[in-house]
């Protein structure tokens, strides 16, 4: 089906606007009304919002795409919501709506096709800027440009820089087309989808997730043919591209008799289940899209689901964990990753206050939005604080950068790890 005639599906649906009934509990699980105190910076005001545009009472304007790009689409209106709103689904229609709909200033459609339509499903892309930010870390150019100031004129260029994550030789891509044998007898045979910048900044922990995987009876193959899912594609709207995608990674990983295809990025994986929405209206992929979300298995929730080997190797730490919201929110998986971290000897949990309320990571919204995401991540920072844990843990990458920029800022040097990293150390 053409990607014309699926776009004019991008938009909120009456049908999935109308089971808001406005009770207004989800107010207070909202991030940006917790801190502004604003209506219309809540799920219910921008469902409102969303309803005033789809009945023509009102446009699409400055002040409505303020608002809901203001959102962090964290999704903790769902949990709270008792009419079981789809909230997540509505905001990224409403965005693919505003891309459509509106003339972007040039230099903002000039940044998003770099990103979104070059950078991020091109390997070679992402190799060559991987070896250019490495080069300013090895050369020390990184380090000379922060020591400078210059960045202070930017605005907040300084501080969206400090989030960068580093850049770890060699990459990921390195592994695509591989078979890992199960470490004896093989139990499963799952594919291990690698990403996008994951490759080339969390290289280590795509490797120990392999490792563990291996060691729990799974024969891992990394598909060659796998692209980006596509999630930051959907959250900003993108909805085209974002389907070119899940339509490559459909065709190169359906048919490999796969038991589950792996994700260890929480954020990646809801967009990963979610395929099936992309597709509902095409005839083509609407069946094979439900079959692949039906494959997808967060790592975290694989091995809490089968019969884990028993890690052996102490680890003499206390660890508080943090939910990602995309896990907790939009996957409702809880339990599972705190199930593999007291699966490990010699580990105390502290359970964090308030853990699963957004830490302001949320894609590339602490790059665009970078005021509002830091604030929320000073007010996460002080309940990782309160534990007085020794180590930070979740199960997403995203929120990995935005944790260890708090740490930073107003943390005590507490190391922030991927549940698998652990549970590898505890196999190693």
């Amino acid at each position: 089906m053409a990607a014309s005639d699926l776009a004019m599906f991008d938009k909120p649906q009456q049908k999935d606007l109308d089971r808001c009934v406005h009770c207004g509990l989800c107010l207070n699980s909202c991030p940006t009304y917790r801190e502004l105190g604003i209506e219309m910076d809540s799920p219910r005001g921008r469902i409102y919002q969303m309803n005033q545009v789809a009945q023509g009472l009102a446009e699409i304007g400055p002040s409505y795409i303020q608002h809901i790009d203001l959102c962090l689409a964290c999704r903790g209106c769902e949990t709270a919501c008792p009419s079981g709103v789809q909230y997540g689904r509505l905001v990224e229609a409403a965005r693919a709506e505003i891309e459509t709909k509106i003339q972007r200033p040039w230099y903002q459609r000039l940044g998003r096709d770099l990103v979104f339509r070059r950078l991020l499903p091109s390997p070679t892309l992402l190799r060559v800027a991987g070896a250019i930010l490495g080069l300013g870390e090895v050369t020390g150019l990184q380090w000379l440009i922060r020591k400078s100031g210059i960045l202070k004129r930017f605005g907040r260029l300084e501080q969206i820089e400090k989030l960068a994550p580093p850049v770890e030789f060699p990459s990921f891509f390195r592994q695509y087309g591989r078979n890992f044998p199960a470490a004896g007898e093989r139990r499963y045979r799952v594919a291990l989808l690698g990403g996008c910048i994951a490759n080339i900044s969390f290289a280590r922990l795509n490797e120990a997730t392999v490792r563990v995987l291996q060691k729990n009876g799974c024969e891992v193959v990394v598909p060659d043919g796998q692209t980006c899912c596509g999630a930051l594609h959907v959250h900003a709207g993108i909805r085209d591209q974002a389907r070119k995608q899940a339509r490559q990674n459909i065709d190169a990983l359906l048919a490999g008799g796969f038991d589950a295809i792996i994700t260890n990025a929480a954020g990646c994986g809801s967009t990963l289940k979610e395929y099936h929405e992309l597709f509902e209206h095409d005839p083509d992929y609407a069946e094979r899209s439900r079959q692949f979300s039906r494959l997808m298995k967060d790592v975290t929730e694989f091995l809490a689901g089968i019969d884990l080997v028993p890690p052996t190797i102490p680890i003499g730490k206390t660890v508080t964990y943090q939910d990602s919201c995309h896990l907790a929110h939009g996957q409702k998986i809880r339990s599972q990753p705190r199930k593999l971290l007291k699966a490990i000897p010699g580990l105390t949990f502290k359970e964090m206050p308030g853990s699963d309320i957004c830490c302001g990571s949320a894609g590339i919204y602490n790059v665009v939005n970078n005021e509002m995401a830091m604030e929320i991540l000073e007010k996460k920072m002080a309940s990782v604080n309160r534990t007085g844990a020794d180590v930070i843990a979740t199960a997403n990458p995203g929120c990995m950068i935005q944790l260890r920029a708090g740490v930073c800022q107003h943390g005590g040097g507490q190391p922030v790890r991927h549940v698998i990293e652990l549970l590898d150390e505890a196999y190693s």
